[in-house]
Order: structure tokens, then sequence, then C-alpha cells
């Protein structure tokens, strides 16, 4: 190996101690380890009102809306870091309801110099029936990464665009999902605070 890959392997060491001081402090946030799937839930959560499963080992379901329209229903939220068309499904025991938060959107194609940033650009919300019966009526296979088409999702959309109004959100709710997009640039003296690169 050669000097400059040393080098970028002792990058690599630093950065992953720095990341593991931020994973510990989200994990003191959340009560679980910092994870995707588990700050989605959290996040989830707070800004739809939903209680949470006790258990996180409960496949089919994380939680019910505990308010609205949807008061009493079951959800089963997914944190992508893109929206690439597709969606984690549950061919049995599946939820009322599929609540995804997406970063910006991308093909499924291979992850070689990409990345996945944890922002919300959009939410999506699928009534699991409907979706259910509109893949096996198309012959797809309900799994883990399940392909949806584009039309769907459309029609799923509650955020940024108001599509879906089955969930209709608040200003508020839209003011805390802004909290989690893309960071803004900013030409200020604390453009570079936070940097990991730094």
């Amino acid at each position: 190996m050669s000097a400059p890959e040393h080098g970028d392997l002792r990058r690599l060491a630093d950065l992953l101690r720095r990341y593991n001081v931020l994973g510990d402090a989200i994990a003191g946030v959340i009560g679980r380890p910092a994870e995707r799937g588990h700050v989605g839930e959290y996040i989830a959560a707070h800004i739809f009102d939903i209680t949470l499963e006790r258990s996180a080992r409960k496949r089919a379901r994380d939680g019910r809306f505990m308010a609205g329209a949807l008061a009493g229903r079951t959800v089963n939220v997914k944190w992508y870091g893109k929206q690439e068309g597709v969606l984690d499904l549950h061919a049995r025991g599946a939820p009322d309801y599929y609540l995804a938060l997406t970063g910006p959107a991308g093909s499924a194609v291979s992850s070689r110099g990409a990345t996945r940033p944890w922002v919300i650009q959009s939410v999506y919300l699928f009534d699991a029936r409907r979706l259910l019966e509109d893949l096996r009526a198309r012959g797809v296979k309900i799994r883990t990464g399940s392909s949806v088409r584009q039309a769907v999702w459309t029609a799923a959309e509650v955020y940024p665009e108001p599509r879906n109004t089955t969930l209709v959100l608040t200003r508020e709710q839209r003011d805390l999902l802004v909290l989690f997009g893309p960071a803004r640039a900013t030409n200020g003296p604390d453009a570079d605070e936070g940097d990991l690169d730094s």
C-alpha cells in the first residue's frame, strides 16, 4: 500500500472517530442507535404525531397515528437517502400505511461515487392495501426493494407538494420538515461550522 493510501486510511479513521461521537449524541436524543431507520422513525413520530411501538422488532409496523383522519391507523416509516422508486414492503401483516421520507430523486444504479445524505426533501404516504393490490396486479414481487411506478409516488406525495390529501400537513409540520432539508449555502462566517472535512 502506498503512502497516499495510508494517508486516506488515517483520514478515514479520524472521520469515523468523529462520526461515532456524533452517533453517540444522536443516540442520546432518540434513545436508539443512530441508524437511518431509527432516526427516521423518531422524526416522523414527532412531526406526524405517531406513537412508536415499544419494540423495534415489529417488522410490518412501527407505530400508530394518534390524531386527525388517520388516528389509530398503523404505519411503517421509511427514510431513504434518495427517492429511487423502490419501497421496502411486507407481503403479510402489512400496516395500514407506509410513510416514506426521502432525500433527492435519483435512480437505483451503482453507488460508486454517490452519496446518500441524511436529508428530507419529500414525504409520501401510501395506502398499503391499495399499493399491494396495484403491485400484485402488475406482477411485481412484494419484498424489500419493490419497484413502485413513479406515478404512484407522485400521487402519494404529501410534502413539499400536497398531492395526497389523506394527510394534510399544518404549517408547523412543514416548517419542521424544512429543518431536515438540504443545507443552504451561506457566505457568512459560520459557513464551514460543523464541516467534517476541516
